[in-house]
């Protein structure tokens, strides 16, 4: 990966913090960058997700939300992508959907 992209991951990893924030749900950037590999992208301690963030224009999905999912625990995986000039989505696994509603 390069520098570019790196930088771009984390710009996104702080755009979504910056978004959550502003919603009412103060968020940070993970500590990934100190050698804990499984901590979540973005931290939101008032929400029971572990944020796996994708900046990217062509998304792998399945292989981002496997990431999300062995990297989750007890948490529910999420894969938060953006596009250039796109909005944020969220994607999480139906099971994961109908039990966060029930």
């Amino acid at each position: 990966m390069s520098a570019r992209e790196r930088n771009k991951g984390k710009r996104g990893e702080r755009e979504l913090a910056g978004v959550l924030t502003g919603l009412g749900h103060p968020a940070r950037r993970g500590v990934q960058y100190s050698g804990t590999p499984d901590s979540p992208d973005v931290v939101c301690e008032s929400l029971p997700f572990h944020f796996e963030v994708k900046r990217c224009e062509r998304l792998r999905l399945h292989e981002a939300m496997n990431q999300a999912i062995g990297d989750a625990g007890e948490a529910v995986p999420v894969v938060a992508h953006r596009r250039n000039g796109g909005e944020w989505l969220a994607v999480l696994r139906l099971t994961d959907l109908l039990r966060l509603l029930s």
